[in-house]
């Protein structure tokens, strides 16, 4: 199973919409995913439809030390979501025990890995715990950066944090950087695409995610772009972006 974390400090780049439209384009070619929702806002599970109030989840295998089976839900075929649960912004409490609540996802997230292709973690924006667990499990990072200044300059820090949690937790951790809501004929987008494309060649994905209204409607009705809007920018361009994520293409590759 490939474990990814859906990544940035920085908010409105669209962590959520990039974990929820790449599962379900992976969950379309067949393969089966699992999406955990470490965010608070439980926003994940508002794009697959699920409006239920109390919901529990990643909640109540930090507080309560549960089963994770019972906890998941069928959100689509294809695909089996870990939901926030209503105590999860009640974390930070816990912040004394982050290093063995760390583990205890981890264990929990073994037990099942054999029944999954992929995991895919949708993070909150900011760098606490829940971010802590997140890196702890996956083995590969993916940041989303939007076309502007101020998200181009919150990427050197964040670099700079996933390289100490390399050191920390002592492995490897490949990090990919997917633009998102590009606006093409915005001259700030393409010299943040071009500084990108400089200095981060290895870790860009091919495919840059142009800005799109229906990515902002879908949600509000639980549909994935690609139910929403097949036919759409965002459609295509987030079916791309699976495809170079799933085989590692990058700006420049063949």
């Amino acid at each position: 199973m490939r474990r990814l974390a859906i990544l940035n400090h920085k908010g409105g780049v669209g962590k959520t919409t990039t974990c929820f439209n790449l599962a379900c384009a992976y969950a379309d070619q067949g393969l089966k995913v699992l999406c955990v929702d470490l965010d608070p806002q439980g926003h994940l599970a508002l794009s697959f439809g699920i409006t239920e109030a109390g919901l529990s989840g990643v909640d109540s295998l930090f507080f309560d030390d549960a089963d994770l089976s019972p906890l998941l839900i069928d959100a689509r075929e294809g695909i089996d979501l870990l939901p926030a649960g209503y105590r999860l912004g009640e974390i930070e409490r816990l912040a004394a025990q982050g290093r063995n609540k760390a583990q205890l996802l981890r264990q929990r997230l073994d037990e099942i890995a054999d029944d999954y292709d992929l995991l895919m973690m949708d993070c909150p924006p900011n760098s606490g715990l829940l971010n802590f667990n997140a890196l702890f499990v996956a083995d590969e990072v993916v940041i989303p950066v939007s076309g502007d200044y101020l998200a181009l300059q919150g990427l050197s820090q964040l670099l700079k944090t996933l390289r100490s949690a390399e050191r920390f937790m002592n492995k490897p951790i490949r990090m990919w950087i997917a633009l998102t809501r590009f606006t093409v004929r915005r001259r700030l987008a393409q010299q943040v695409r071009d500084k990108l494309i400089r200095y981060f060649p290895d870790k860009l994905l091919a495919t840059a995610v142009r800005e799109n209204a229906p990515l902002a409607e879908c949600p509000s009705f639980g549909k994935s772009i690609f139910d929403y809007s097949r036919r759409s920018n965002g459609a295509q361009d987030y079916r791309a972006l699976a495809d170079d994520l799933l085989y590692g293409r990058v700006v420049g590759s063949a």
